[in-house]
């Protein structure tokens, strides 16, 4: 089986760690395996900025609810608490 260059082992990637930084950063995302199987992905921090980023910000996300055109009752109830034992 063939590794992809972008494709780390474990152990490699413990060894070469500062490689590892290197290529995420030069190349992409570097993968990095764990008994032959996919265990994580190291990326810049640039890219990981760009893919969490939020496509909109609330207010939009908020204006664009489906409950936008909804009657809430936002009124409190005035009554004063239970009495509770303690």
């Amino acid at each position: 089986m063939k590794v992809k260059p972008d494709t780390w082992q474990l152990q490699d990637a413990k060894s070469k760690f500062s490689q590892l930084v290197e290529a995420a950063l030069r190349s992409g995302p570097q993968f990095v395996t764990k008994h032959g199987n996919n265990a994580v992905v190291i990326l810049s921090y640039e890219k990981y900025r760009e893919i969490t980023k939020p496509k909109s910000d609330l207010v939009a996300f908020l204006r664009s609810s489906p409950l936008v055109n909804c009657e809430l009752d936002v009124s409190r109830d005035k009554n004063p608490p239970r009495d509770i034992e303690l």
